[in-house]
């Protein structure tokens, strides 16, 4: 599907002959057996449970305008757009140039809805405020989920790109963390906890500076200040992503809610140090403790993270061995083909429940590759045209697997919770 840029001083429109389900047939599509999506997908079912019942009806979309940064409607295979307020950033457009990527992926797959969308970084859908029997709660995506929140969870922005901080869409990002794992084995890195960031956009990461080494105190942690505006002005020298798989022991901790870094963390082959969260992004809920990372406490940060480095010294095997499984699933489950999976199912999930016909609002435009890169220069564009979908999938997606029943979701919860515990009490015990 090649991108048909009309001349400079042309009002840039979208083609006529965009490709539909009837150009790419679905059945003529390779299936591939044994296809099952990884299993984090099965929390597509659990965000939409609140209307499995009731469905989803008009109202309940117009309620969620109010804290929404734009309005996206699906019909016929075309996209529209209504915006409400600008968004941080540009974490709306390459979130927008995402969602056309999906439909050049799956042309003609997805069906006619519409949604809301927030850009910011914490959730907003409170479950308090929806008890049943009151009317559904408005259905609003967003980027993570707390646990008392009914945000819809959908991949974030940078997956195509974060411009601002000049972070390669994910597929390339993905390939540099790759060859600079080659480059330093585990064994030859540096044995302390690594962690390089803005402290000042939360509390809990100003109290990660007091991890840092000193005169009276080697916490085993090595945390680093990152000044974006200093990056940006010489050129990102020192933010490279690949040139940070340089320490045995990584450490994930949030910000305003959840951060982008922990895929580009849990990709360094380190052994990721997840200082508890708070939130939930769409793929962490696939995350297993002493399997993909290991647990740190949110309130005896530094305490916990000299705990896990000395244990990690004198079990250098188990040490490497979670941080080569976190590291595995981050390039096996979260490789592109995944996340626009994700995006698929949960988009269908979504409109099964609609109880009306979506149409077009007044005032929206029509949205395509076109309208968004063609006017566009410098790193934005090289941003877009680097992860532009450049041919439909030859293949079907993965296959959604079934929702949790009860007994298995609350057996999956507590695992994960006496996982957690046996590491606190192994650290009351040292």
């Amino acid at each position: 599907i090649p991108l048909k840029c009309t001349e400079w001083n042309m009002t840039q429109t979208c083609p006529a002959n965009y490709p539909t389900k009837q150009t790419h047939d679905r059945h003529l599509y390779h299936r591939i057996p044994g296809n099952e999506c990884p299993s984090f997908f099965r929390w597509i079912h659990e965000d939409l449970r609140p209307w499995k019942e009731i469905g989803i009806t008009k109202d309940m979309v117009e309620r969620a305008q109010q804290d929404a940064h734009f309005h996206l409607v699906i019909l016929d295979g075309k996209v529209y757009l209504e915006r409400f307020k600008p968004a941080y950033q540009t974490r709306d457009v390459f979130t927008l140039w995402g969602m056309l990527q999906l439909l050049r992926w799956y042309p003609g797959d997805l069906p006619d809805l519409e949604l809301m969308f927030n850009c910011n970084d914490r959730p907003i859908v409170q479950s308090k405020d929806f008890p049943h029997p009151k009317p559904g709660p408005p259905p609003l995506f967003g980027y993570c989920r707390h646990r008392r929140t009914l945000d819809l969870v959908f991949p974030d922005w940078s997956f195509w790109g974060w411009v601002e901080t000049n972070i390669k869409p994910w597929k390339h990002v993905l390939k540099d963390i790759e060859e600079s794992n080659k480059r330093t084995p585990w064994s030859d890195r540096k044995p302390y906890a690594y962690w390089r960031g803005n402290p000042y956009v939360a509390q809990a990461r100003k109290d990660l500076l007091k991890c840092n080494v000193t005169k009276e105190h080697d916490w085993n942690t090595r945390v680093y200040i990152q000044d974006w505006g200093r990056e940006t002005k010489q050129g990102y020298k020192d933010s490279n992503l690949a040139d940070q798989c340089t320490h045995r022991y990584k450490i994930y901790i949030e910000g305003q809610a959840w951060s982008v870094s922990e895929k580009y963390i849990l990709a360094c082959n380190s052994m990721t140090l997840l200082i508890k969260p708070q939130y939930m992004d769409f793929f962490t809920r696939g995350l297993v403790p002493l399997q993909h990372y290991w647990p740190i406490r949110d309130n005896k940060k530094c305490t916990s993270l000299k705990v896990a480095v000395e244990w990690g010294n004198n079990h250098t095997e188990k040490a490497k061995a979670i941080g080569e499984a976190g590291s595995r699933f981050i390039y096996e489950d979260l490789k592109m083909e995944h996340v626009y999976d994700y995006m698929y199912h949960l988009l269908n999930e979504y409109a099964k429940l609609f109880r009306y016909k979506p149409t077009v609002p007044k005032g929206a435009v029509e949205l395509c590759s076109e309208t968004m890169a063609c006017p566009t220069k410098g790193t934005y564009k090289k941003f877009m045209l680097d992860s532009m979908v450049k041919s439909p999938r030859r293949a079907s997606p993965c296959s959604l697997p079934p929702p949790y029943d009860p007994p298995s979701l609350e057996a999956l919860i507590e695992s994960k919770a006496n996982l957690t515990w046996q590491v606190e009490t192994w650290e009351d015990e040292y």
